[in-house]
């Protein structure tokens, strides 16, 4: 091994080479053409098609002046996203916007790629950013061209893609595999739910029609009333005793999610008055799509100072005449999320659930000693399914970090390919 004179590399072996990228890559700009379709460069590495990933969540360009075109096999890197990976080799003809770097290169693009995915993942990216933008960077031709890359000789660095190809292929089949697994203990999670609270956990019993066709048979002793008159839609708080100055809870509607809140404070004085409020004991849901299919709703148990705030795109409930914990679960049921859904209005990723559908969907109920029963049982069940998900979780993220290492080993010489 020799010192390879590069921070984040170290030793390298003796028979490496090290160039500058504008030795080793050129920088192309390819014509479009008329039947072209779109590519992007995604951060997981993939360059490809839009049409053979998905079409929404993009902004949508009306005028395509400085596209180019893209062919098979060119080297490419996100000027925007290359920071979190998006540097890949693109499998189909296509055109893009002037943000990607579009390169060719004698050596072995994929192992190039490899070697710019290293630097992007050990921060070499980061470090070169001049601009303001929290957690990104330009990653221009003039930056890319004056990097130090390290080069075996050609038939190693196939070698090592060869190798690096095939130990991530069986990575990313795991992490599917894993991702998927987590996926069905969510979609359990929600069965448990929907069933517990418009069945019951009793067993058999006597049982009535309820009256609501997505429904159907309830248990006989139960109530079927609309959700207004079990509680308070919208309420006003009692912001007694609240000073200018005091520190109370603020919750942007990003921060409720999976059933849960992540605390944040402001001083109370500094609150826009467009917030909806709340305090101890009230529950909030997301009234936007897809926050709202994803069932971002939270009961709010010790907040801070007892009051707070939060998104205009929140709905707040108090709880009068139901255990709140019941109503927190009872809202996350199948068949109210997905007649919710069928309420939206407005276009693109900013349809609302309509506000007169979650204050009247008629809402059935047990006795409150019932409705604790099953409280119980749900806190219990989904508690267990929760840690399952979370070990599931960490280990994808072990899996990734295990990628990530495994690419930086191999492009770096640290470890051969025997």
């Amino acid at each position: 091994m020799k010192d390879s004179g590069i921070e984040w590399i170290g030793e390298i072996p003796k028979g490496w080479t090290i160039k500058r990228g504008k030795f080793i890559l050129r920088l192309l700009e390819r014509s479009v053409k008329d039947d072209d379709g779109i590519i992007t460069c995604f951060r997981d590495g993939e360059v490809t098609l839009r049409s053979k990933r998905r079409e929404d969540g993009f902004t949508i360009s009306f005028q395509e002046n400085g596209y180019q075109g893209i062919e098979p096999g060119d080297l490419v890197v996100h000027r925007m996203d290359g920071f979190a990976g998006a540097i890949g080799v693109s499998d189909s003809r296509g055109k893009a916007t002037p943000v990607l770097n579009v390169m060719d290169s004698d050596e072995c693009k994929r192992y190039l790629m490899y070697h710019l995915r290293s630097m992007a993942f050990t921060g070499v990216f980061l470090s070169l950013s001049t601009g303001i933008r929290v957690r990104s960077c330009d990653t221009n031709w003039n930056k890319i061209k004056n990097l130090l890359y390290l080069l075996p000789c050609k038939e190693e660095q196939e070698k090592i893609v060869r190798y690096i190809d095939e130990k991530c292929l069986q990575i990313d089949n795991a992490i599917y595999k894993t991702t998927a697994s987590i996926e069905e203990y969510k979609k359990l999670k929600q069965a448990i739910i929907t069933k517990a609270v418009t069945k019951g956990i009793r067993g058999n019993r006597p049982m009535k029609d309820s009256g609501i066709e997505w429904i159907g048979e309830i248990p006989s002793d139960w109530k079927i009333e609309k959700i207004k008159y079990v509680a308070l839609f919208s309420p006003p708080c009692d912001k007694t005793g609240i000073l200018v100055d005091t520190v109370v809870t603020y919750l942007p509607m990003e921060c409720v999610k999976n059933g849960k809140y992540i605390p944040n404070t402001k001083e109370f004085g500094k609150l826009s008055t467009s917030l909806n409020e709340f305090q101890d004991g009230d529950i909030i849901m997301a009234k936007v799509t897809p926050c709202f299919e994803n069932g971002n709703i939270a009961i709010l148990e010790g907040i801070e100072s007892g009051y707070g705030v939060g998104s205009s795109e929140l709905f707040v409930y108090r709880p009068t005449r139901i255990v709140g914990k019941f109503l927190f679960y009872w809202l996350r049921n199948s068949f109210f999320m997905d007649m919710g859904c069928a309420t939206m209005t407005g276009t693109g990723g900013l349809k609302r659930v309509n506000p007169y559908y979650v204050r009247n969907c008629e809402i059935h109920y047990p006795p409150e000693k019932e409705q604790e029963e099953i409280v119980a049982y749900l806190d219990e069940k989904c508690n267990e399914i929760d840690n399952i998900i979370s070990r599931k979780q960490q280990l994808i993220t072990e899996l990734e970090a295990y990628k990530k290492s495994l690419i930086y080993e191999y492009v770096t010489g640290k470890k051969e390919v025997v």
